[in-house]
């Protein structure tokens, strides 16, 4: 273009917000701004003529000169309506225009705008172009594009030039302001056109997809209405015939169900009870509230795992290696476990009739019971299920409920098979001595069926109301205390006995297991900080009295919780943990290292007993005072242990001649046997030794040596017999600093299980009369004082309040 072309005139400015105005277009607009709408009145009452520039930010209230884009169009108002606050106006675009000068911005924007002269090509591109727009546009119409009938009936008739043609079409595009901006921008018309052509390419695929979603939608939909319209038919036909009402179930819903069905494998009397159930839900009215409750049980059969087994492989080496690395100690439990599944590999191997072993761990809290099922089903590449049979009292939480009760369920078995998603699981029943029972039931009489190799073949819930073989399930019990286990369900287990860990197998599994454990918890393993092992040891003697390490991984995680926060607090921290460190993180020792009694005493006995928690040591005190001879026992003793301190009594009363006493003695001095620690209840006979020794100590004034335990049961003959738990006794009784321990001679077997290390620390003497008990405990024995020097000191009252 030539200046002597150029064209340039004074006009209102009007910007706009979110659209762009084309030339040989027309565009209804609303101005609200107090600017615009002036500058719409001035325009209207004069020439009509507009110049509108496009907003580069929309969100700015009152844009200046500097706020528009640099190209705009001139336009003629056609027609203007105001309404209250706003004015609507239709303009129609003529030219493209820049903005050259800014003369005023009050009371509306004016400046010099300079017309960009266009000419309409007769290029041969050109020409092929603007058909290919033309066609693009027609089919984009065709698809459900939205424009102005006016432009369309334009671009239609071939009455539009190029010019109209490109400019017209650009401003129906469905794009943003700026891809607007740029195609007004754009003088040339060759390169205009191919960017129309572009944008409405996009528009086409766009629209043309969506067309075709539309078809497949109406015709998805057409297909329903047909179905439905046809099931709607057949029902009225069925209901003129009365063969069928309306169904809970589709038929595609049957035909699933029929499918779940076959692949769930199921045994032929099952399967059989499977479709009886459906036929009655396919003839069931879907208002019926039932169908809900046989959905849910058809449900649970096809999810049941009738056939899905884990590969038995039994590999006694791979269980071994995996026994040991996940858990120090426990030899003999770990023994019998490796022996249990030998024999299970050689019936397989032999196809011989499978009578699985139910197995039983019995130990104290935290000697690893738990975690040694899992790491069996681990062995033997089985799933495992762990179920807490702890506080559960309703025989239904293991039968299951019937299917009459709303929000009926299996029982927890069936439920732990069905989550295993296999029929041959390791199957944990967790806290089996903690079953309770009331009102509703024995939950253990329950179990009885599935413990039973004879009969869990064909164990029966009551919600299946189907047998479901168990036989290939492998169950592991726990409990802490054998004794709180019902007599019959105990018969159908073997029990392996978890003892408590010695000093140094806790020492071993605090270095290299836990420690690193709690260092991987905590987020600081790779500060790389060691336990010494004295502070190990420290730990163990001075901070945890346990039988097994639960409280030594509390420790060790009290510790990595305070140098975790002095690691987050960009604090020092030690890397090397010793033992004015311990001290300084868990406080105050919490256990003196001997807390046997510290002298010698009359009437004082050290004894040992077995708990839930492992083995302890237990003091016995023995009061006399002047009375007629009655016994008072106290601490809270079971009847056992109170017949024990009867048994006691009377033998020493029945021995006045041997201990040197009155034989009126029983009928002048009451004697008063206390147990401490009133608050823990105590039972059972191993008692007997330790009341007898306290007892004859007080009567004939003879201390009992500070570091002597024992444990045994007493007869009125003064025979001692065997009793329980030697090696939790010996253990408690060692780390209590105990030199010497007095067992039944029949418990001399027993110490084969004691660990070596325990032996080397004390020194056993085996009884089998009381006698031999009283000659080692005493400091003196026989007793060597005249039967008279007795009688007399008896007889007063400061000896016998001081004793």
């Amino acid at each position: 273009m030539s200046n002597e072309t150029e064209i340039t005139r004074t006009v209102p400015i009007i910007a706009v917000r979110g659209s762009v105005i084309f030339p040989h277009s027309d565009s209804i607009l609303s101005f609200g701004r107090q600017k615009s709408v002036a500058a719409v009145n001035a325009a209207f009452q004069e020439d009509r003529v507009v110049a509108i520039f496009a907003q580069r930010d929309s969100n700015k209230s009152e844009p200046t000169l500097d706020d528009l884009y640099p190209i705009g169009t001139i336009a003629t108002i056609t027609q203007m309506m105001a309404t209250e606050g706003e004015v609507h106006a239709m303009v129609r675009g003529q030219k493209r225009i820049v903005l050259i000068e800014h003369l005023r911005e009050e009371p509306y924007l004016i400046g010099k705008v300079k017309e960009i002269e266009e000419v309409d090509s007769e290029d041969e591109e050109v020409k092929a172009l603007s058909n290919k727009l033309t066609e693009l546009f027609k089919k984009a119409i065709n698809l459900g594009k939205s424009a102005e009938i006016t432009t369309v009936m334009k671009i239609v008739s071939g009455e539009a030039n190029t010019l109209e043609l490109v400019d017209s079409i650009a401003s129906t595009l469905n794009i943003k302001t700026e891809e607007k901006q740029a195609l007004l921008s754009t003088t040339s018309v060759k390169e205009r056109l191919d960017k129309v052509i572009d944008h409405l390419n996009r528009e086409v695929n766009l629209l043309d997809l969506e067309r075709m979603i539309s078809v497949k939608t109406q015709k998805r939909f057409e297909e329903q209405m047909k179905k439905a319209m046809l099931r709607e038919k057949k029902r009225t036909i069925e209901a003129e015939l009365g063969e069928n009402e309306d169904s809970s179930l589709s038929d595609d819903e049957i035909s699933e169900y029929k499918k779940k069905i076959k692949a769930a494998l199921m045994p032929k009397s099952v399967k059989d009870k499977a479709k009886k159930e459906l036929k009655r839900l396919s003839q069931m009215s879907p208002h019926n509230p039932e169908g809900g409750y046989i959905r849910n049980y058809l449900d649970w059969l096809v999810d049941m795992p009738w056939s899905k087994v884990s590969p038995n492989n039994v590999s006694i080496k791979n269980a071994e290696k995996v026994l040991e690395h996940d858990h120090y100690g426990i030899e003999k439990a770990k023994e019998r476990i490796l022996e249990f599944l030998a024999v299970m590999k050689l019936k397989k191997k032999g196809n011989s009739e499978s009578q699985p072993t139910i197995l039983c761990f019995i130990g104290p809290p935290g000697v690893g019971k738990t975690s040694i099922g899992k790491s069996i089903a681990r062995s033997l590449g089985r799933k495992f299920v762990r179920v807490s049979l702890g506080g559960i009292r309703d025989e239904a939480e293991i039968r299951g409920h019937r299917r009459t009760y709303v929000g009926a369920l299996p029982g927890r078995i069936i439920q732990g098979i069905k989550n295993a998603g296999t029929k041959n699981p390791v199957f944990m029943l967790d806290e089996i001595d903690k079953l309770g029972s009331d009102f509703r039931g024995d939950p253990s009489s329950a179990l009885l069926e599935a413990l039973d190799p004879e009969q869990n073949k064909e164990f029966s819930d009551h919600y299946l109301e189907v047998p479901f073989d168990l036989s290939e399930v492998m169950f592991i019990a726990t409990g802490n205390v054998l004794e709180d286990i019902p007599h019959a369900l105990r018969d159908r287990m073997e029990v392996i006995k978890f003892a408590g860990y010695t000093q140094d197998e806790k020492f071993h599994i605090g270095r290299e297991f836990l420690w690193k454990k709690q260092l991987k918890l905590h987020g600081i393993e790779n500060k790389k900080i060691k336990l010494t092992d004295k502070s190990t040891k420290e730990i163990i003697d001075k901070y945890t009295r346990e039988a097994g390490v639960r409280n030594l991984e509390r420790a060790f995680a009290s510790i990595n919780r305070k140098i975790a926060r002095l690691i987050a607090e960009n604090k020092k921290f030690p890397k090397e943990i010793k033992v004015s460190d311990v001290r300084k993180f868990l406080g105050p020792r919490k256990f003196s290292s001997l807390i046997a009694e510290k002298k010698d005493e009359v009437g004082m006995v050290t004894g040992l007993s077995v708990t839930g928690a492992g083995g302890e040591i237990l003091f016995i005190e023995v009061a006399l005072m002047p009375g007629k001879g009655k016994l008072t026992l106290t601490g809270q003793l079971g009847d056992v242990m109170k017949e024990s301190a009867k048994a006691a009594f009377t033998w020493a009363k029945s021995h006045w001649q041997e201990l040197g006493i009155d034989k009126d003695f029983a009928y002048k001095t009451d004697v008063h046997i206390h147990v401490p620690e009133g608050a823990v209840p105590k039972d059972g006979p191993s008692a007997g030794v330790a009341m007898t020794v306290a007892l004859v100590s007080a009567i004939t004034g003879i201390p009992v040596k500070k570091d002597v335990g024992m444990t045994g049961e007493v007869t009125l003959r003064g025979k001692v017999w065997e009793i329980g738990g030697v090696k939790e006794k010996v253990i408690a009784g060692a780390l209590a600093g105990l030199k010497t321990i007095i067992l039944p001679k029949d418990n001399k077997k027993d110490l084969e299980e004691v660990p070596n290390e325990v032996k080397k620390q004390v020194k056993f003497v085996f009884a089998t009369k009381v006698t031999d008990a009283l000659s080692e405990a005493l400091t003196v024995w026989p007793p060597k004082i005249k039967l008279q020097e007795r009688k007399r000191k008896i007889e007063n009252p400061e000896y016998l309040a001081a004793n």
